[in-house]
C-alpha cells in the first residue's frame, strides 16, 4: 500500500484507506519499535501489550466507523481526536515497574476516553 500512496498521493485514497494507513504507522512506530536500553520498552508484560492493542484496535474501529458513515473525513476526525490520538503514542512509556493493576488502570481509562470521544463526535 505504501508503494501505491508513493505513486498517486494520500490525497487519491479513500477515507477508510486514509485511517487504515494512519493508524498503521502509529502502530510501527509507538507499538512495533522497541528500545532495548529504556526501562520502559526492554521488557513490555503481556497485560500492558493487550492493553495497547486493544487501545489501537478501539481508535481504528471507532475512526473507520465514523468516516464510513459519511459524516466526517479523516482529517476532521483527526483533528477532533488529537489528544487521544497523541495519548496513544504515549502509552509505551508505561514502565512495568509501576505494576499491573496502575498499568491496566491508565490504558483502561484510554480505551474509556477513546470511546467516549467518538461517541461524542457521532451526536
Amino acid at each position: 500500500m505504501a508503494e501505491i500512496v508513493q505513486l498517486v498521493g494520500k490525497s487519491a485514497l479513500g477515507e477508510p484507506d486514509k485511517v487504515t494507513l494512519d493508524v498503521a504507522r502509529l502502530i510501527k512506530d509507538d507499538f512495533l519499535q522497541q528500545n532495548g536500553i529504556s526501562e520502559y520498552d526492554r521488557y513490555c508484560p503481556f497485560y500492558k501489550t493487550n492493553g495497547m492493542i486493544r487501545n489501537f484496535m478501539s481508535y481504528y474501529n471507532q475512526a473507520l466507523k465514523a468516516v464510513e458513515s459519511g459524516d466526517m473525513t479523516w482529517s476532521k476526525v483527526r483533528e477532533a481526536t488529537n489528544d487521544e490520538w497523541y495519548a496513544l503514542s504515549q502509552m509505551k512509556f508505561e514502565s512495568p515497574s509501576q505494576g499491573q493493576e496502575d498499568i491496566e488502570q491508565k490504558l483502561k481509562k484510554l480505551n474509556d476516553r477513546i470511546t467516549s470521544k467518538f461517541q461524542s463526535l457521532n451526536e
